[in-house]
C-alpha cells in the first residue's frame, strides 16, 4: 500500500497553539515508537518470509514503514524537530527486546512469532492513539492536515486487524496442547 498522500504543507501558526516544547517531546516520544515498530515490524516480516503469516505481514511492515515517514513529515511541518537520541533508543530497544528468551536456545519458538504480534500490536495501538490526538488538535493548529490524519487512522486500523488476526492464529497454534 502506498503511503497517504500528504497535501501542500500548511505554514500557518497554531490558532490557538499547542504547547510546543509538550508536543514536541511527545511526538519525539512517538517517533521513537516508530522507529522500533518498523524494526519489529519489518525483522517479523523477515523471518516468516515464505509462509501466509510473512505474506500478511509484509504489507503491513512497508505501511508502518510509510507511517514512520509520514510522522517525520508532520514533525517537519510543525517545525519539531527530530531528537536523535530518542530515536536511536527505539531502535536499541527493538533490538534488546529481541533477545528475550524464548525457551530455546539456538531457533525461534513458535512463541516467539506470538510475543513479536503482541510487541507489534501495541506498538500499532499506540500509533493510533497518537494519529487521534493529532487528529483532534487539527481543529486549532491549521499545519496539520485532518485528511491525512484520518488516512492515517485508517490505516493503523487496517493493520491491526490483521496483526490482531495473526496474533490470535499464532497464539493458538503455539500454546494448543497435544493430545497424548
Amino acid at each position: 500500500m502506498n503511503a497517504p498522500p500528504r497535501s501542500s504543507p500548511r505554514r500557518h501558526p497554531p490558532a490557538r497553539g499547542a504547547d510546543m516544547k509538550l508536543l514536541g517531546i511527545y511526538l519525539n516520544d512517538h517517533l521513537a515508537g516508530a522507529t522500533a515498530g518498523t524494526q519489529r515490524a519489518g525483522h517479523l516480516a523477515r523471518v516468516t518470509r515464505g509462509s501466509a503469516l510473512g505474506r500478511a505481514l509484509g504489507p503491513v511492515a512497508t505501511d508502518i514503514a510509510q507511517d514512520r515517514t509520514a510522522l517525520v513529515g508532520i514533525m517537519r511541518d510543525l517545525g519539531v524537530p527530530v531528537h536523535r537520541y530518542k530515536v536511536s533508543a527505539g531502535w536499541v530497544v527493538e533490538k534488546l527486546a529481541r533477545l528475550k528468551g524464548n525457551g530455546r536456545l539456538v531457533r525461534r519458538s513458535p512463541l516467539s512469532t506470538v510475543l513479536e504480534l503482541e510487541a507489534l500490536r501495541l506498538g500499532v495501538e499506540g500509533k493510533a492513539a497518537g494519529w487521534q490526538t493529532l487528529r483532534r488538535l487539527t481543529g486549532t493548529d491549521e499545519r496539520l492536515d485532518p485528511a491525512l490524519l484520518d488516512r492515517l487512522l485508517e490505516r493503523a486500523r487496517r493493520q491491526l486487524d490483521t496483526v490482531e488476526e495473526w496474533r490470535i492464529r499464532q497464539a493458538e497454534a503455539a500454546l494448543r496442547t497435544t493430545a497424548d
